[in-house]
């Protein structure tokens, strides 16, 4: 590779396998790196093994070479470790999911052969099939102890990996729909990525899913696989069509390839789109926004806006905490604020849809009795899941005349789903 500052990072954790890409600036694109010296093998088995011998762990084909040969203890699926808050057992010490991650996280980035990978990387994006609050805490504590600071990583789920690789490829392959078929095995899966260009910014969403079963028969694979097809694509115009997955082969496909390429549709098939995909985020987002105007709507979305009406610099203001269009583990915020002739807080609530705001009073029972305006308190929110808004209040006293009374208020709310309340 050519970069040594300045890089651009994506992982694909997957169920299974793992893949890192960089983002290439002389090329301007995103390059897969491979996983076995002189090969073109980009996929590495998501697993980590322990060698007690040296204390340390390694990771991909390596971790399953010294578990077969070398007497080292295979830990385990990475993927499927983050998934669970339980800690496995590694030589007979519990260690917590986040710290195994971050172990195959610092594995995996050794392949990009930089010093000090850290300090000379600008963005690592992290992708997988889906990302769960418990994963999520994972990720996040993983990247933390691997020396990543918050403004240096992002997560992302596979459809958002897709919307950015689909819409970071020239415009003809995106200016339609795009089909995406998904093979596991004898399973295949559909999703149709659509633009609406009627509003602003141009929202772009995935569709639900349709899967078949497939025989396993080559001929008979072929027929039923076109009748999917057939099913799916339909009379409508696709730009494009992407497949990814095991279980697609050229060999026993010839007359879905040629149902597939019909009107002109131009075919993709191969398995490091969202590797490459987290890659393109991370450049669109801190240097290009070429997709500014866009707004893809994934399950993983804040629609609300959260805000508060305040006094800022002596003067009534509206104060934004929260901005809808971002995904909920991206979204939170904090403040320090004086209470002024209350007792309570009262958020302002812009949900989608309603063309009034939404007032919403949290109470802060046994809250010190002071003179106005002399209870400081730390207001911090934070999303958990796409609907679930955690807030945490915590008395900061005034100064040495009113020193804190350690009093935490928490409390989780769906704004979408509180009742409409009057400010006291």
């Amino acid at each position: 590779m050519n970069e040594i500052r300045d890089l651009i990072i994506g992982i694909d954790i997957g169920k299974e396998y793992t893949q890192i890409c960089y983002y290439d600036r002389k090329a301007e694109e995103a390059r897969s790196l491979s996983m076995k010296v002189g090969t073109s093998q980009y996929e590495a088995p998501g697993c980590l093994c322990y060698r007690a011998e040296h204390d340390d762990y390694c990771v991909g084909l390596e971790a399953e070479y010294f578990a077969r040969e070398k007497g080292g203890i295979m830990v385990g699926n990475i993927y499927d470790i983050c998934r669970r808050e339980e800690k496995p057992q590694v030589a007979g010490e519990e260690k917590d999911p986040a710290e195994l991650l971050s172990c195959f996280l610092k594995g995996i980035l050794r392949f990009l052969g930089i010093q000090d990978i850290v300090k000379n990387t600008k963005c690592l994006c992290i992708t997988s099939p889906e990302l769960t609050g418990v994963q999520v805490r994972n990720y996040q504590k993983a990247c933390s102890l691997a020396g990543f600071p918050a403004e240096k990583y992002m997560l992302m789920d596979y459809g958002e990996s897709f919307y950015y690789y689909a819409l970071g490829q020239k415009r003809e392959t995106w200016n339609r729909s795009v089909g995406w078929y998904t093979f596991t095995g004898e399973n295949v899966t559909f999703r149709k990525l659509t633009i609406n260009g009627s509003v602003r910014p141009f929202l772009v969403k995935m569709e639900e899913p349709v899967s078949t079963q497939l025989p396993s028969e080559d001929e008979i694979r072929d027929v039923e696989f076109c009748r999917f097809v057939t099913k799916t694509l339909g009379k409508e115009l696709f730009s494009s069509v992407q497949i990814t997955g095991e279980g697609f082969d050229q060999q026993w496909a010839q007359q879905s390839v040629r149902l597939l390429c019909h009107q002109g549709r131009k075919v993709f098939y191969g398995n490091n789109l969202f590797a490459k995909g987290a890659c393109i985020a991370g450049k669109d987002r801190l240097e290009d926004k070429k997709l500014k105007g866009y707004r893809f709507l994934s399950d993983s979305l804040v629609t609300t806006d959260v805000g508060m009406d305040m006094r800022v610099m002596g003067s009534p203001a509206y104060y934004p905490l929260i901005e809808g269009g971002y995904n909920w583990y991206e979204c939170g915020a904090g403040c320090e604020l004086i209470l002024d002739d209350t007792e309570e807080l009262v958020f302002v609530v812009g949900i989608p849809d309603e063309p009034e705001k939404r007032r919403v009073a949290m109470s802060l029972p046994g809250i010190p009795k002071r003179p106005n305006r002399t209870t400081r308190l730390s207001l911090e929110l934070k999303y958990v899941s796409p609907k679930d808004c955690e807030i945490t209040v915590k008395d900061l006293g005034f100064g040495e005349m009113y020193p804190s009374s350690g009093k935490v208020w928490k409390e989780l709310v769906r704004w979408d789903e509180t009742e409409e309340r009057k400010q006291a």
